[in-house]
């Protein structure tokens, strides 16, 4: 008998063995659809375009006066970068130098009627408060190196964009005939139009577009 015991050993070891389960390996098992799939995205600076030259000069020059303490010039800025932000939130936010500078035309406009009724009530403290903020804006009016556009030259370049899409609308199959206000007025203020870079008023450009597409049909 004790000559089986090592093969008895032996044999209840390798039953032992036999009742032991492995779990199977298995693909792992996704929870929910890819559509539910939370993803990250990230935005860069980058992205957004870089502000216009003259707009970064602004900002610089407000650190300058705030060091300085320029109260007349701070109130200048801080009033053109409140206009700017603004701005942003609409349909036509300030992304070129000549935006900015029709801005800083409308401001100095404001600050001149505001001096008329100042004057009126005999106030010449806070005329000449308002005349300081007009000359400071139209010291960046002047180094913007935006140019203005005369009403002659308006007219010029109303009459080729005008011209080249008659003359477009001419070649089309079939005909469309003579372009219409809309379609000249966006050739005009397109971005790398013949008034890119330039000051322009919208209510006289108007005018002359409408007087010139009246003529040519």
């Amino acid at each position: 008998m004790a000559s089986l015991r090592p093969f008895n050993r032996v044999a209840e070891r390798l039953r032992l063995r036999t009742r032991i389960t492995y779990p199977s390996i298995t693909a792992p098992t996704t929870f929910g659809s890819p559509s539910r799939r939370c993803s990250a995205r990230f935005y860069s600076s980058e992205d957004a375009p870089p502000p216009p030259p003259l707009l970064q000069t602004i900002k610089g020059d407000l650190k300058t006066a705030m060091r300085a303490k320029d109260a007349p010039r701070l109130t200048a800025i801080r009033s053109v970068l409140s206009a700017v932000l603004n701005a942003s939130k609409t349909s036509s936010p300030i992304t070129t130098d000549a935006q900015l500078v029709a801005l800083l035309r409308k401001s100095q406009r404001a600050c001149d009627d505001a001096a008329a009724e100042f004057e009126a009530a005999g106030r010449q403290d806070l005329v000449d408060k308002e005349r300081e903020q007009v000359r400071i804006l139209g010291e960046y009016v002047a180094a913007s190196g935006v140019r203005d556009v005369s009403e002659d030259e308006l007219r010029t370049i109303v009459a080729g964009v005008l011209t080249a899409l008659t003359s477009e609308a001419a070649a089309s199959v079939p005909p469309t005939g003579a372009p219409p206000f809309g379609d000249v007025m966006k050739t005009l203020l397109a971005p790398n139009g013949p008034l890119e870079g330039k000051t322009v008023d919208k209510a006289q450009l108007a005018k002359i577009v409408k007087e010139q597409v009246a003529a040519n049909r």
